[in-house]
This record gives C-alpha cells, sequence and structure tokens, in this order.
C-alpha cells in the first residue's frame, strides 16, 4: 500500500514543539541576563522582541500544519492549547523586558532577579518536559517534570507576594509603584503560563499513556 504523505507530518509537530521550547530556552536566558548586566537595555529588548517573534512564527505553523494534517499524535485541541500557551510564555518574558524599557527602569530589584531565576528554571523544566512527548515510555519523566514545574510557580508565587508587599511597604513614588507593579505581574504572569504548559502536558501523558 502507497505511503500516505501526510503521514510523516506527525513527527514534524515534536519538532516543533522542541523548537519553541527552544525559544523560550532564549528568552528566559535573555532576561535574566538583561538583569544581571543591566547594560544596552534597548539590544536586549530588541533581542527578546526577535526571539518572540520567532516563537510567533513557530505556533503559527504548528497551527497551519494542524489544518492541514489528518493524522496528529494526539489530540487536536491539546496541540493547539499547547502552541498557544508556549507562545503565551514568551509574550510575558518580552512583555517584562518591553515594560522595564518603555518605563525607563533605573535598575531591577532583588526580587525581579529572583523572578527571571525562576523563569528560567521553569523554562529548562519546559524544555525537558516537551523532549519527553515523543515516546510514551518517557511519560513518567515529563510527569515528574510538570511536577517540578508546579514547585517552580508555587515558589515564584512566594516572591510576587513578597515583592508587591514590599513594593506598597517602600515606594512612595507612585508612579514607580504602577510601573513596578505591572512588571511584576509580567513576570509572575509567565511562570503562570510555564505551569498551564505543564497542564497540558500532564493531559496528553494522562490520556495517551
Amino acid at each position: 500500500m502507497a505511503r500516505l504523505p501526510f503521514l510523516p507530518r506527525e513527527h514534524k509537530f515534536f519538532d516543533l514543539f522542541e523548537q519553541g521550547a527552544e525559544n523560550i530556552i532564549k528568552a528566559s536566558n535573555a532576561l535574566k541576563q538583561m538583569l544581571d548586566k543591566w547594560q544596552f537595555i534597548d539590544s536586549c529588548v530588541a533581542e527578546i522582541t526577535e526571539i518572540e517573534h520567532e516563537g510567533d512564527s513557530i505556533t503559527h505553523q504548528i497551527i497551519s500544519m494542524l489544518h492541514r494534517t489528518f493524522v496528529t499524535p494526539f489530540d487536536r485541541e491539546d496541540i493547539a492549547l499547547l502552541a498557544h500557551t508556549m507562545d503565551d510564555v514568551l509574550d510575558f518574558i518580552h512583555a517584562s523586558a518591553d515594560s522595564m524599557f518603555i518605563y525607563k527602569i533605573k535598575a531591577p530589584t532583588q526580587r525581579a532577579k529572583e523572578l527571571a531565576d525562576v523563569i528560567v528554571m521553569e523554562a529548562a523544566e519546559v524544555q525537558k518536559a516537551v523532549a519527553c512527548m515523543r515516546h510514551k515510555k518517557q511519560f513518567k519523566q515529563m510527569l515528574d517534570r510538570c511536577v517540578e514545574i508546579n514547585r517552580l510557580e508555587n515558589a515564584a508565587d512566594r516572591i510576587y507576594r513578597a515583592a508587591i508587599g514590599e513594593l506598597f511597604d517602600t515606594t512612595t513614588d507612585i508612579a514607580e509603584l504602577i510601573k513596578w507593579r505591572e512588571i511584576y505581574e509580567h513576570m509572575e504572569s509567565a511562570t503562570d503560563r510555564c505551569e498551564d504548559v505543564a497542564d497540558v502536558l500532564e493531559g496528553v501523558a494522562l490520556k495517551n499513556a
């Protein structure tokens, strides 16, 4: 029987998701380096913007291929949700950096650096979890990574609450308070979206084990 031309596309989904996860790694590392060095901010933000645009392209490729593919490696709804959720992580990383640039932040706070560290760690776990999707025998490892992502998100929540508390306790400049509250919210949202990625991957593992 002739091989159907659309079957190989099943493997292409995994390739694209792994590219997307690598892109999240790049963006999170770029954000951390920006906060650690705090120089040439415009160039740092431009780099993160380019990474975010690449993420948009990957998401577009996944959704476009989803519409053209009859056989998919797992539920179509999960493929679309995973693509958009991973893209959301990039969007909030970009929003965090962009807000610091737009608001002309003079220097990053310690809490911002701590949140950036968590984002980097979550991104690494997302990458490892996504790499496990190809093989059912690695689903247990994928679930373990998801548990770690959830733990890191809880840590980010604690840092975020401490950051907001300190902000209202120590900041008398209302404009600065508004700026930093928005930045913290963007950074915390990036960690939340990593947890959303983990939730989708857990669903994939449970439905396809």
